[in-house]
């Protein structure tokens, strides 16, 4: 087994707190490395944490995190909004509503957000096989009647 740096981790969840989850889009860097896309960083150093993205009610992106200048871990996501939802209130919602979830990542769970998430009428689950080392997942959002408003598709791992 590869060895995962202790702090590693806790690294993870304060750059995605004080990233996406935390500001949204406001933690944006004003000229991204890549036309059109949403640029996000955190720093604590050793660490750096970089997150691009590109879309909104389907998007795709990448998480990466260096030490010392070498990146170390990354993380490839897509998935967004339920095709069919194409008001842009409705998709502020639902991803207003994510916000609150991935806030509640943990240090166990370092990806995305926590297992179960209720509130407002909706419900965030996340399903997560492996370890930091090597995982993929899956979370979805759903009203509490069931219907289904999102899905995210997401795997990653230390890098070798």
């Amino acid at each position: 087994m590869p060895f995962i740096p202790p702090d590693l981790a806790a690294f993870l969840v304060e750059a995605k707190r004080r990233t996406y989850a935390g500001l949204d889009d406001d933690a944006t860097v004003a000229a991204p490395l890549l036309a059109g896309s949403k640029q996000l960083e955190h720093r604590a150093p050793p660490y750096a944490y970089r997150d691009i993205y590109f879309g909104m009610g389907f998007f795709v992106g990448q998480e990466t995190v260096s030490r010392d200048d070498r990146v170390v871990w990354s993380m490839s996501y897509s998935g967004g909004a339920r095709v069919d939802i194409t008001d842009r209130s409705a998709l502020l919602e639902i991803y207003k509503f994510l916000r609150q979830a991935l806030l509640g990542a943990s240090v166990e769970e370092p990806y995305r957000g926590p297992r179960l998430f209720e509130q407002a009428g909706m419900a965030y689950r996340n399903e997560v096989e492996g370890t930091l080392d090597r995982f993929h997942g899956i979370e979805t959002i759903a009203r509490h009647d069931g219907a289904p408003l999102y899905e995210l598709r997401y795997s990653g791992g230390l890098l070798r």
